[in-house]
């Protein structure tokens, strides 16, 4: 019996799928409907890091051959403020034009004979007469949405403020530019898609977005028209980094990240597959990259069970959705950082940021790994403004010295003990100020954040020399410690027996604490300089 497939939506990861498909299966019936004009494209660039290609490469050549053949390649990751430059390697990456990944699919669907039809806009109730039906309609999946009680579809809304342009301008590889204006802070996505174009991805926070007066365009518009008050504005902010060139505009609007999750990813024979199942921010996760690993698996599975729908599809989930988890989780403190990023920014010296940026989502080992000179280029940054390696400085907080950033903690009744100085939810009658520090819970989740926030401002207008965060989670434990000593001005412990040496000197070289502590003993011989493991 012949299978027949509907793909809904004609993006990478749909047509991806619908060829996998129907190559591996000669006999099926593969229909893409796509609701715009084969040429028609929203944003530029599409960019895919060199160690996450394997599994779409074995699947099927044509992204290889695309980006060997269309695609720009790169090795470094430039950072750029005030007016210096950090470069780290060993980030091996390939960027190509979205409307030149989007020909070279749809002509490999046809080869393959595909049914691609353009214009074609679908309901559910449109395909009641195909065996599968495929949801790779995008972040704003109508099906996904028509089937949210059985999917459990969720959406975390970030504060951050972006919006995605081109320019003439050629950068030399993914490149993050970060500039104070006149109205606030403004910071660059730029990398290569082709000889003559470069994608320009702009972030900012909300209160920067509407003292420039960006908040003007109506954003409810349909998709098409582009802001050009913005447009004109970064442009001028921009231009000493751009060399004076023009920025592109294609749909060209100011938006907020939207991370989304779904409980269950099919319901009867409809399954969802890329930005209609998951989103992770795009300075970690590529959506496109995604979505076409969402098409691997599910060919797969498709393969695996042909006479099992519902096994295929259970697998496909399975398959597909630790990854996704995973670049989820990297995500989540990446999306963190842009909506701090001003902070950072004004706070923390040129070198220390380049670290704090590179560092948001993995430890300084991992980077070193990449690219060890960059870290040690680092550490001798620290080590000339202080003296030694970065666990072994000593740090004095009240009256009290230790002798290393790593410290033992104990635990008392009401809080804990560091180097003598109790620390404490509330200062007792009789503490001097700055002879205490402040104990404070970091809460499980984001949204509890706004509370402990509030204990913390509330709490250091006592005068604690020290503010211990403890508990949550690794995030909102760094959060809080970097409130503390960025906005409040008071040293930052953070205490965690699960984090490694490494993972401690990270903390501590970033700048995201001052101090790091352990209830359960100090290691003895441990190299504290960060070169073991």
């Amino acid at each position: 019996m012949t299978m027949r497939i509907a793909c809904v939506g004609g993006g990478p990861g749909g047509l991806f799928l619908a060829t996998l498909v129907k190559a591996g299966n000669p006999s099926a019936e593969v229909t893409v409907f796509e609701r715009n004009r084969a040429d028609d494209t929203f944003g530029f660039g599409v960019v895919f890091s060199d160690a996450t290609l394997a599994a779409i490469h074995a699947a099927d050549p044509v992204v290889r051959d695309a980006l060997s053949e269309h695609g720009m390649h790169w090795d470094a990751i430039e950072v750029r403020l005030k007016g210096e430059r950090y470069r780290c390697g060993g980030n091996g990456m390939a960027a190509i034009a979205r409307k030149t990944l989007l020909g070279v699919l749809q002509e490999r669907a046809s080869q393959v004979g595909v049914d691609l039809r353009f214009e074609s806009e679908v309901e559910l109730d449109d395909l009641r007469d195909y065996d599968l039906v495929v949801a790779a309609d995008g972040a704003n999946s109508r099906i996904r949405e028509r089937l949210a009680g059985a999917l459990g579809p969720s959406a975390e809304t970030a504060t951050a403020k972006f919006i995605w342009f081109g320019t003439t301008y050629a950068f030399d590889g993914l490149t993050f530019v970060h500039e104070r204006g006149p109205d606030g802070v403004f910071a660059v996505h730029g990398y290569p898609i082709s000889p003559d174009v470069s994608t320009f991805i702009v972030e900012t926070d909300q209160n920067s977005w509407r003292a420039a007066r960006l908040d003007e365009f109506d954003v409810a518009q349909p998709p098409g028209p582009s802001d050009l008050k913005s447009k004109e504005y970064l442009e001028k902010l921009f231009a000493e980094q751009i060399d004076g060139h023009p920025l592109l505009v294609n749909n060209s609007r100011w938006g907020n990240f939207r991370t989304r999750r779904t409980g269950s990813w099919s319901a009867g024979n409809v399954v969802l597959l890329g930005d209609a199942a998951h989103t992770a921010h795009f300075s970690v996760g590529s959506g496109t990259k995604m979505a076409m690993e969402d098409a691997v698996a599910l060919a797969a599975a498709l393969v695996a069970h042909p006479d099992d729908l519902g096994a295929a599809l259970t697998a496909y989930e399975e398959s597909a959705r630790p990854s996704v988890e995973k670049i989820q989780g990297s995500a989540r403190p990446s999306l963190s950082w842009w909506e701090h990023f001003g902070r950072y920014h004004d706070t923390l010296e040129p070198w220390q940021f380049a670290f704090h940026f590179l560092t948001r989502s993995i430890s300084g080992g991992k980077l070193a790994r990449r690219d060890p000179g960059f870290v040690e280029r680092t550490r001798a940054a620290w080590v000339a403004a202080e003296g030694s390696g970065p666990l072994r400085t000593p740090f004095r907080f009240g009256g009290v010295a230790v002798p290393g950033r790593l410290v033992q903690v104990s635990l008392t009744d009401d809080g804990a003990v560091v180097g003598g100085v109790p620390l404490v939810a509330e200062p007792r009658e009789g503490m001097g100020a700055r002879s205490w520090g402040l104990w404070l819970e970091a809460p499980q989740t984001e949204a509890e954040l706004p509370g402990a926030l509030a204990s913390l401002n509330a709490g250091v207008t006592a005068g604690p020399a020290l503010v211990g965060v403890h508990g949550g989670s690794r995030l909102t434990r760094t959060l809080l410690a970097e409130e503390a000593r960025l906005a409040t001005g008071t040293s930052a412990l953070v205490i965690d027996d699960d984090l490694d040496l490494d993972q401690a000197e990270t903390l501590v070289l970033s700048g995201r604490a001052d101090l790091v502590g352990r209830t359960g003993g100090l290691s003895g011989g441990a190299d504290l300089d960060g070169r073991s493991g």
